[in-house]
């Protein structure tokens, strides 16, 4: 895997949202181990074990995922361009701000400053560009960040029901504004800050379950963001063939960790093989 030179957030919007995760993550992680967790049953009961064995599970696939995803250099800096093979017709094109070839798929970035191997969206979570050797990392990242926001709202719900008494109109108050209730001193009880931590949770599941619904149905239609767009389906091999082409050959574990290697069937490069399997 190619690392990334430059992997810090150029932009002001990608610093903040990558901030964001950064703190939200552990603190969701502290929340529903530390916290939800002991309030429910006791630390040394099989259930207990279970659940925070499945909690940390999910936690390592988002870091790990996430980390791959930033420094994994998903650009088409240092490819070989097959000269006797680019030409127009088969998708290639200059790119004036590069100068150079760019291959099919491809697009440049303006935020990252480069072309992007079958480029499908920049990603302000992550301050970097989703392409071909990364896709597969960011969507897992996303994945399990769903999984890990649905855990802690399932579970939350419990904890923060059976603690904090419901009482109306206030106990609504406090969930649709619980940042400003929170730092802005009108309630700063730990009751307050768990119950905002919660309501993120709900956020986040919510959040997160629409962008998976959304990338994975690219996947399985073998487009990327650009090509739905244009409603160009030029590259779709079918569902199978195209779950491959975004977890490799091994896509059958990918979905367990992101250090389990798995070969991408080509070098993101050539796509002239997939417009003949298609005609």
């Amino acid at each position: 895997m190619r690392i990334r030179r430059k992997i810090w957030p150029r932009t002001f919007s990608d610093l903040l949202s990558m901030a964001f995760v950064l703190i939200i993550a552990p603190l969701m992680y502290w929340f529903g181990l530390w916290i939800v967790l002991p309030g429910l049953y006791d630390d040394e009961s099989p259930v207990y074990i279970f659940h925070f064995a499945l909690g940390s599970f999910i936690m390592l696939n988002i870091v790990g995922n996430f980390t791959y995803t930033v420094l994994c250099d998903t650009s088409t800096d240092g490819c070989i361009v097959p000269v006797s093979k680019a030409t127009a017709a088969d998708g290639w094109r200059l790119c004036a701000t590069c100068e150079c070839l760019a291959p099919p798929r491809s697009w440049h970035c303006n935020v990252c400053d480069t072309c992007i191997l079958k480029r499908d969206h920049h990603c302000v979570f992550t301050g970097c560009c989703v392409g071909y050797y990364n896709h597969r990392y960011f969507v897992m990242f996303l994945w399990y960040l769903f999984l890990g926001a649905a855990y802690a709202f399932c579970y939350g719900s419990l904890f923060i029901w059976n603690r904090i008494p419901f009482e109306f109109p206030m106990s609504i108050v406090k969930m649709v504004f619980p940042v400003a209730i929170f730092f802005f001193g009108f309630d700063s009880s730990m009751d307050q800050f768990y119950l905002l931590l919660y309501v993120v949770s709900a956020v986040g599941t919510l959040y997160t379950a629409v962008l998976c619904i959304y990338h994975f149905s690219l996947i399985f239609r073998g487009i990327v963001g650009n090509e739905s767009n244009k409603k160009d389906f030029t590259y779709d091999m079918g569902w199978k063939d195209n779950i491959r082409e975004v977890f490799g050959e091994r896509w059958y574990l990918t979905w367990l960790l992101p250090y389990i290697k798995s070969q991408l069937p080509h070098d993101g490069i050539s796509w002239q093989h997939l417009c003949s399997k298609t005609d």
